[in-house]
């Protein structure tokens, strides 16, 4: 028998995202967005960020640190949906564009190891094994809880009125906040950036007098999408989000800046389907570039100087 398609798929794996979620938050408060720093947000129009102003971030003399961008497979779906991690594969390859890029901006000084009863563990493979603070952005979900499927706007047929987007973060474990509070400790500085690469899922909206659908991405990146684009079908986004933590795992100011989205064709939406970001894509991500940017930037490396512009209130270090 052929195997239903991955867009098909997606449809079964929201119930079962919906339920784990509900485990998760029935026996554990770790990721709660309570005392996280940062209220939850709910901006309707980028730029997408909440927390402390930037003005009054860039008044904070505190060092920043920075921990390797990471990839965060299953944000806001199953991991299965989501494209695959690890040495050989687009993520892979993007990841070590965007960390290199990152040091050679030379805001933050890079925090990579500690030492652990004499050995080395590396920051990366610490996280994988913690809960560090989670930025959660995307549509604003029916139960309110990631993964869910996006809430109806009740202008299903303008695409016109309200519709917010939800920015949160969630709080770190204890054995992080103990982590990273040696670290800033140990290299002297008071604030960390921690970014992360995932897939959001949005909703387009309709605009002008012809109806044009478009998706906004971030920080003056606004995409166009076919006419026949449905508004009620979410849009997979490649986007990055970050968060400002002081020494006690606390956020100060959190943001995101999307990348690259993947519409879902109608037919497909059509029948309750929705077709998923894939490798391919974030390949392509990777050398897409902003022809609206003077010098025709690459797309990622625009939405990664507005992410840590916006975060340690430095507006000259935006494109």
């Amino acid at each position: 028998m052929t195997p239903p398609p991955l867009s098909i798929l997606r449809i079964f794996a929201r119930a079962t995202a919906a339920l784990a979620v509900l485990a998760a938050s029935a026996c554990a408060t770790t990721g709660a967005t309570f005392r996280s720093g940062v209220g939850d947000a709910f901006p309707e129009h980028p730029p997408y960020y909440a927390g402390r102003p930037a003005a009054s971030v860039a008044t904070d003399t505190a060092r920043v640190g920075h921990l390797p961008v990471v990839y965060q497979r299953g944000a806001a779906q199953a991991p299965i949906f989501d494209p695959r991690s690890g040495p050989g594969t687009p993520v892979g390859a993007l990841l070590d564009e965007m960390n290199a890029y990152l040091d050679s901006l030379g805001r933050a000084t890079r925090l990579t190891v500690r030492l652990v009863e004499g050995g080395k563990v590396s920051a990366v493979s610490f996280q994988a094994t913690t809960q560090p603070p989670d930025v959660h952005f995307g549509c604003v979900t029916a139960t309110g809880a990631p993964g869910d499927d996006c809430a109806a706007r009740g202008d299903s047929a303008l695409g016109r009125g309200r519709q917010a987007m939800r920015l949160a973060v969630g709080r770190p474990s204890a054995e992080w906040t103990g982590w990273m509070g040696d670290v800033t400790r140990d290299v002297g500085v008071g604030r960390v950036l921690v970014l992360t690469l995932e897939v959001g899922q949005y909703l387009p909206r309709q605009t002008g007098w012809r109806g044009d659908k478009v998706v906004e991405l971030g920080t003056g990146h606004v995409v166009t999408l076919p006419w026949l684009t449905s508004l009620e079908t979410p849009v997979a986004v490649l986007q990055l989000t970050g968060a400002l933590v002081d020494r006690d795992g606390r956020a100060v100011r959190i943001g995101a800046e999307g990348i690259l989205a993947h519409r879902t064709r109608l037919p497909v939406s059509a029948v309750g389907g929705q077709e998923l970001l894939r490798d391919e894509d974030v390949a392509q991500a990777r050398t897409a570039r902003r022809d609206d940017v003077p010098g025709r930037p690459l797309v990622w490396q625009v939405a990664l100087r507005h992410l840590v512009a916006q975060l340690t209130g430095r507006p000259d270090l935006a494109p």
